[in-house]
């Protein structure tokens, strides 16, 4: 019987939902969507179908303490900590060395921590059509979402829509890749749409263990080579020192640009179940239940003749009068207002290096 691991990658900030998102308050630990936090939401789901003590999870060592304060019942040694992000090849390499050590042959399901997925069952329905997949043919499986306007905040995958015999498993819905496209703009994303054969990249995969090295391998021999020093002092008391030499070398790149696209055992299940990676506090709008004025409101806001908003501000008081169409975060110390369709931006005012006294001067004047 095939066993099947869980890695769930949660390293990143989330600098487009500032101001709630911190490096030690990151998005994927905050409760965005419901009253669970996106990465109980994502290991809950997980644990419907893997063992709790089968998770993973790949984060850095500033949110480590957080991580395992929230999911209390994965092993504390199953939590994975880098001293440097390094995006996701590295980040799914580290883990594989981990899970091969318990099982060579096991399939391992890799998720972000931070998306949102409203329909639980049809999602766990397509992951065990790519957990079978995956497990007999040794094939890498990246789930394809069916999108839904010409989005140009996501990354787009072509698939082959015809059986042949390039496409085996085309009767369980699994397709063939034929190629990866960037972010686009929007002209090329409504060419996508209207296409048919491109999907919505959500950076979901599922591959066997030894499938996803052997592709590291052949793809990016630099990083699999470096990734071998880890190995050989897994369970020693080398590791830390090893981990912290290799990711002083390694340079960071993606599993999509440096296996997915160059690789030739790619195939996508077209997925269907309510997918958002909530980038953006747009897309948290557009998700989120709205009163008769199409706003969505959290916490104490007195609003007069104020349409289609979004509000956040748990502890203190806000109040909107003759506004529409704005985006307001209150914190306990930031305050965000922008135009809704630009919240996207919000990662250049995160980023920026700026005082808070300096702020004040400038709305100040």
């Amino acid at each position: 019987m095939t066993r099947v691991f869980g890695l769930m990658m949660a390293g990143g900030v989330g600098t487009r939902f500032w101001p709630r998102s911190r490096e030690r308050s990151p998005k994927q630990a905050l409760e965005i969507i419901g009253k669970e936090t996106m990465i109980q939401s994502t290991a809950g789901r997980l644990a419907r179908k893997i063992d709790p003590r089968s998770l993973f999870i790949v984060t850095n060592r500033m949110q480590r303490s957080l991580i395992v304060k929230q999911l209390p019942y994965v092993p504390e040694e199953n939590i994975i900590d880098e001293p440097v992000g390094r995006n996701t090849a590295p980040c799914i390499g580290l883990a594989a060395l981990h899970i091969r050590r318990i099982d060579p042959t096991a399939v391992m399901v890799v998720l972000p921590a931070d998306h949102v997925i409203q329909n639980d069952d049809e999602f766990l329905r397509i992951l065990d059509i790519a957990i079978d997949t995956a497990a007999e043919s040794g094939s890498l499986l990246t789930i394809g979402i069916h999108p839904r306007h010409p989005e140009t905040g996501y990354g787009y995958i072509q698939i082959f829509t015809e059986e042949g015999p390039h496409n085996p498993y085309a009767a369980r819905g699994v397709m063939k890749v034929k190629t990866f496209a960037e972010k686009p703009n929007l002209q090329t994303a409504q060419r996508f749409l209207e296409s048919g054969d491109f999907l919505w990249n959500s950076g979901m995969f599922v591959w066997r263990v030894d499938a996803i090295l052997e592709e590291i391998q052949r793809c990016l021999p630099d990083l699999y080579a470096e990734l071998m020093k880890i190995d050989q002092t897994i369970g020693t008391p080398h590791y830390g020192a090893a981990v912290e030499l290799v990711y002083g070398i390694i340079r960071g790149i993606s599993i999509d640009y440096g296996v997915m696209e160059k690789s030739d055992r790619v195939y996508c299940i077209r997925g269907n179940f309510g997918w958002s990676d909530i980038g953006s506090w747009d897309e948290v709008y557009r998700i989120s239940g709205k009163d008769s004025g199409g706003n969505t409101i959290t916490g104490t806001v007195i609003q007069k003749d104020t349409k289609n908003c979004y509000v956040y501000s748990p502890t203190r008081v806000v109040a909107t009068i003759g506004v529409e169409d704005l985006i307001i975060v209150n914190t306990d110390d930031a305050l965000l207002i922008c135009k809704r369709g630009q919240s996207q931006d919000v990662k250049e005012i995160a980023c920026a290096p700026f005082s808070f006294t300096s702020v004040f001067w400038l709305v100040s004047w």
